[in-house]
């Protein structure tokens, strides 16, 4: 396969930027990323108001929190091959109606089963609709643009992610029209609304590609394989990691062999297998799939601990935690902008060295013998981890994508995205586990637990750094 080199030498003329209605795309397209973004987090402030409400159980809870998110990462691969069979703005408009009608369940949801229901079917719309963000992206931005539109997303992401639980907890403190709990999901219907107007009349409408027979079972060997790895990491944990997790855990392996086994029977017969075998043979992808895989790992563990620190260690509450949040945020949004403009030999080092430098400082502030300390005194070292993630990790997503075909840019953004999920479900799992630990009963000692995980955290931000740092040298050499 023809790979897209990354940077041009100076004598090649610069191509021609993203048009006047590609940036129109873009702004529509980058609402399914904010939406599912918002929703991962949304939901964790109401969790004690659908207790005293519905009656729901902890089981039902962890549902209702872990649900969408597991339904949301077992889906994506499908999502991404749905959008090349059918057509990107026909399978976003599709996804994105869909997520605004399950927003209105749950919001209309009587009891705990029905949310948990609707809480699922959320997340599978959201798989839909996102992957097609970043096919737009690889299918009408020149490559050498790629890395500004891919900034963007991050930064829409993390802004999603940090008005979750901010915008939640505002919400629930304003009791709008005594809607309580189902306005965080009510909110999501009017802009889910113009959102899939807007599409309909601004994406392109041409198909990526061939229309070929979709691969159901194979789509199904992806889910199920998903499913069997994210479910008992999702769960487990909470559920004091019981028998049927490890089944789960141990099916996981012959369930993606069998998948394999069929993708590569499907592709010898001239089929047209749901994972994209060239994506495989591609290994510049492939190593930044993996730096992407080592980010997420630690982002994923750090966002949970660093609330469950603010919260349980620092005594904030939800919409203080929320605030504190914020600066972090700008800087993520700021580094995200900006990371379209470093140069390619600069921006890996230069924002793993940040975040290094944030867990460090965080690490000594927790430490400190009797040192006092409040949600807001951690304000600079959250100032340079989110600056570092910024300029970190929206680059790895815009160089892989720089080094795949249009043809297959549903099947590639879809397992980007997938990695970031399953990843960051394994480090909450894997890390979180460690976090607990450390913490002791209660989390009495969220402090020391924090302060230990933010070691492994740094080796992850390490690895991915070096991992990309390694691509982009043989990308730019000559």
């Amino acid at each position: 396969m023809a790979e897209t080199r990354i940077d041009t030498g100076p004598a090649q003329a610069a191509p021609a930027g993203p048009s006047p209605a590609d940036r129109r795309m873009l702004a529509v397209a980058l609402t399914a990323t904010f939406m599912a973004s918002f929703d991962l987090f949304v939901v964790n402030v109401a969790t004690e108001a659908l207790r005293a409400d519905l009656r729901a159980s902890d089981a039902a809870l962890e549902l209702v929190v872990s649900g969408y998110a597991f339904a949301y990462a077992a889906g994506l691969i499908t999502g991404g091959r749905l959008g090349d069979r059918f057509g990107y703005r026909r399978t976003f408009v599709a996804g994105m109606a869909a997520f605004t009608v399950t927003s209105l369940l749950c919001g209309l949801a009587q009891g705990p089963g029905e949310l948990v229901v609707a809480r699922l079917a959320q997340g599978l719309s959201a798989a839909v609709m996102v992957p097609q963000v970043l096919s737009l992206v690889t299918a009408r931005f020149p490559a050498a643009h790629r890395g500004r539109a891919t900034g963007w997303n991050g930064a829409v992401a993390g802004i999603g992610s940090i008005a979750g639980q901010l915008v939640g907890g505002v919400l629930l403190q304003a009791d709008m029209l005594g809607l309580g709990w189902r306005a965080v999901f009510l909110v999501n219907v009017p802009v889910g609304v113009v959102a899939s107007i807007a599409a309909w009349r601004l994406l392109p409408a041409q198909l990526s590609g061939p229309r070929r027979r979709f691969d159901a079972l194979g789509a199904l060997g992806v889910t199920a394989t998903l499913a069997l790895l994210l479910l008992p990491l999702t769960l487990g944990r909470d559920e004091g990691w019981p028998a049927w997790t490890w089944l789960c855990l141990a099916a996981a392996a012959p369930a993606a062999w069998a998948t394999r086994r069929w993708q590569q029977a499907l592709r010898a017969r001239g089929g047209d297998p749901v994972l994209n075998p060239t994506l495989f043979g591609n290994r510049p992808y492939l190593t930044l799939l993996a730096a992407l895989g080592a980010f997420q790992l630690y982002f994923g563990a750090y966002m949970f601990t660093l609330a469950l620190l603010l919260q349980a260690g620092l005594g904030a509450s939800p919409l203080t935690a929320g605030a504190v949040f914020v600066p972090q945020a700008v800087a993520f949004t700021t580094g995200s902008l900006l990371s379209g403009r470093l140069t390619a030999r600069r921006w890996p080092v230069v924002g793993g060295a940040l975040v290094v430098a944030g867990l460090t400082l965080t690490t000594v502030q927790l430490t400190v013998p009797d040192g006092a300390i409040d949600p807001w005194s951690l304000t600079p070292a959250l100032l340079l981890t989110g600056l570092g993630n910024g300029l970190l990790m929206p680059p790895i997503i815009g160089a892989a994508l720089s080094r795949v075909t249009p043809s297959t840019a549903g099947s590639a953004s879809a397992m980007l995205n997938t990695t970031q999920q399953a990843a960051s479900a394994f480090g909450v799992a894997l890390l979180g586990t460690l976090f607990f630990t450390a913490s002791g009963p209660s989390l009495r000692d969220a402090r020391t637990g924090m302060a230990t995980v933010s070691g492994a955290f740094a080796v992850l931000v390490v690895i991915s750094t070096i991992l990309t740092w390694s691509t982009r040298r043989r990308a730019t050499a000559p």
